[in-house]
């Protein structure tokens, strides 16, 4: 599945290696599941939050598929390719979620969705979370090692000043 809707994308095994070998040196890890299509992918949701506990993970967050205008036509095609048996049903729920339209552009609303499936994802979600020890919450972000690198004069190449 993962390389029929992002064929040129790192493979799953390759994120959680990378995943794995951030934790190891001890920099947070965070999964974002997305997108979460129900009826296609949606059933794998807590297998895929265990593998990245598993593997280093400490924080999650999901989104909903989203099909802004100039991708719903190109989201339709594909499905009907890949799962023809699916494409009903899939694009039935994705209505559900965003209120009867194809695209939600609502901020609050737009990357989990509207209704009774999204409630069911949500709580899904958060139980699988509470159950492998996954905060909902982005680790704090440590800048206290940056340091810009120091201006280099010589060559072409040089960054340049903004000001």
């Amino acid at each position: 599945m993962a390389r029929q809707l992002e064929p040129r994308a790192s493979a799953p095994h390759a994120r959680l290696e990378a995943m794995e070998k951030l934790a190891a040196a001890g920099i947070p890890v965070s999964v974002f599941i997305a997108p979460l299509i129900p009826g296609l992918n949606d059933r794998e949701l807590e297998s895929l939050l265990a593998r990245a506990r598993n593997h280093g993970a400490s924080s999650a967050r999901y989104t909903v598929l989203r099909l802004p205008y100039e991708v719903a036509t190109l989201f339709r095609d594909w499905l009907t390719w890949h799962a023809p048996e699916k494409a009903a049903r899939v694009m039935s729920v994705l209505y559900d979620l965003r209120g009867q339209r194809i695209n939600d552009p609502n901020f609050g609303s737009r990357m989990t969705g509207l209704g009774h499936f999204a409630d069911l994802l949500r709580q899904r979600f958060e139980l699988a979370c509470r159950r492998l020890e996954l905060s909902r919450d982005w680790p704090a972000l440590d800048t206290t090692r940056f340091a810009p690198p120091a201006p280099d004069a010589s060559g072409p190449l040089r960054q340049l000043s903004l000001f």
